[in-house]
């Protein structure tokens, strides 16, 4: 498979940028008072890798919250239940990596199986 390129301009939501058979990475963008996920909220076949690019905020992992800032780089282990929320003024814009790929092409989620 050729090398795969893209240009990431974190619009609104959620959307995988790049993904082959191993991991895939995609952007996702919250609005102030917003969140993503929540107490049920799991990836049950893959890990996530979760680096803020902008913004502030808070991340639910299980019991644990964390506060989150640029720069912020958080492992959330496959299983784990978590929550993203934004807590600041601006758009809190993120960089996920998922191994092996926890979305299918249109973002959505592959169950354990069907890597």
């Amino acid at each position: 498979m050729p090398s795969q390129h893209k240009v990431l301009r974190f619009g609104k939501g959620f959307r995988v940028a790049i993904r082959n058979a191993r991991a895939e990475a995609a952007e996702m963008v919250i609005p102030p008072g917003d969140a993503e996920g929540d107490a049920n909220n799991r990836h049950r076949g893959a890990d996530q890798w979760l680096y803020v690019v902008s913004g502030s905020g808070k991340a639910r992992v299980g019991e644990r919250s964390l506060r989150l800032k640029a720069g912020s780089l958080l492992l959330i282990e496959r299983g784990d239940t978590h929550e993203i929320r934004n807590t600041g003024r601006t758009l809190l814009r993120t960089l996920n990596f998922y191994a092996p790929p926890a979305y299918g092409k249109k973002g959505r989620t592959l169950s354990p199986g069907k890597r």
